[in-house]
């Protein structure tokens, strides 16, 4: 069975603000110093799936920097437009829909656009499993992520041990992000994975689950699929999908399905969710400062500092991230990371869009 690859890549990518804006959301950033990072999510799954089989789903605000973006990485007509944000279940149902419909049923292998992998082989290699496990089994499977550590940022996959194959394990239960010393005890037991967001299974399965469990998205889904192929095909799209309910792939269906399994591994995954992260992308020196372009730093240390252009000059910093661009500059504590968002809220309330 043809193994098809579907990257989500709609998200606005908030928290890394200035940096990450509407139309040049985060992973159309080069932040490792390498490449953009959708072209990275390209190149890494390109190992599973031939890169004429992998398609891309973003809003349709980023779909222009998006096809010059991927030029000649992948297929024009595979950059998959949503005409508004519908959480991760219409955006994977629309995959699936399009691959269905288009070019048969496959095993479809779906990946953030913006996570960082260190160990690609080990990676691929734990999808190959997932792959055949889905296929095998025409089940649900997604990929956990061995905890190094007790993370409350992730979410949880409690799997049962010999609750499958060697390597496919069967999941017991979703679990929300949870606080220290749940963690400790979940890392601990040696039952538990994170939630990386990665899927794998027929397009054919996910959409019987969608019949079962979500049967208005699929009711909706439906539509588009019959349009699909004829003149009408874009413009049921633009008014169907607005309409489908906002929810996330995990809630509506992965919680719910009792056919789920996990392919837990451990190659190096980072979610790079908020700009305390890029000390994963970038070594930090001898002062524990991450330091990206034009830089003096005077009795600095534990800083990210990260400039566009301008020279960024620190002196007498602890524990700060000062983000640069051409039109902004961030400054935070390096604990207040996640709070960025909140700038962008704000902005939004004060009517700012030219800083959107």
């Amino acid at each position: 069975m043809k193994t098809f690859g579907v990257i989500m890549a709609g998200g606005g990518g908030t928290r890394f603000w200035p940096l990450s804006r509407q139309t040049t959301p985060k992973q159309l950033l080069n932040l490792s110093g390498k490449d953009l990072m959708v072209n990275e999510a390209i190149d890494r799954l390109s190992k599973t799936a031939d890169k004429n089989d992998i398609f891309i789903v973003t809003n349709e605000t980023q779909v222009p920097k998006m096809l010059a973006a991927t030029k000649g990485r992948i297929k024009r007509n595979h950059i998959l437009s949503e005409p508004s944000a519908r959480n991760t279940a219409a955006c994977v149902g629309y995959a699936a829909m399009e691959i269905l419909k288009k070019y048969g049923d496959g095993i479809m292998v779906i990946t953030p656009s913006d996570a960082y992998i260190k160990n690609e082989e080990e990676f691929t290699r734990i999808l190959s499993i997932a792959v055949k496990t889905a296929e095998e089994k025409d089940a649900l499977v997604t990929v956990g992520i061995t905890p190094t550590f007790a993370a409350t940022g992730y979410g949880y996959i409690k799997f049962q041990k010999n609750g499958g194959s060697e390597d496919a394990l069967k999941v017991l239960e979703f679990k929300e992000k949870p606080d220290e010393e749940t963690a400790k005890a979940y890392v601990a037991s040696g039952e538990y994975a994170w939630n990386s967001g990665m899927f794998i299974w027929k397009a054919s399965t996910i959409l019987k689950s969608f019949e079962k469990y979500l049967p208005e998205i699929y009711a909706d889904l439906t539509k588009i699929g019959n349009a699909m192929g004829t003149d009408d095909e874009f413009n049921v799209i633009a008014d169907v999908y607005p309409k489908i309910t906002s929810i996330s792939i995990d809630y509506g269906i992965m919680e719910k399905s009792p056919d789920v399994y996990v392919v837990p591994g451990e190659f190096g995954w980072n979610d790079v969710g908020s700009f305390d992260m890029l000390g994963v992308l970038h070594d930090a020196d001898e002062n524990g400062n991450v330091r990206v372009g034009d830089q003096i730093n005077i009795d600095t240390k534990n800083c990210i500092t990260y400039s566009s252009g301008r020279l960024i000059a620190t002196i007498g910093l602890d524990n700060v991230v000062v983000i640069e661009t051409g039109d902004a500059v961030l400054v935070c504590d390096k604990s207040k990371v996640q709070d960025v968002k909140k700038v962008v809220e704000q902005l939004k309330k004060d009517r700012r869009a030219e800083l959107l």
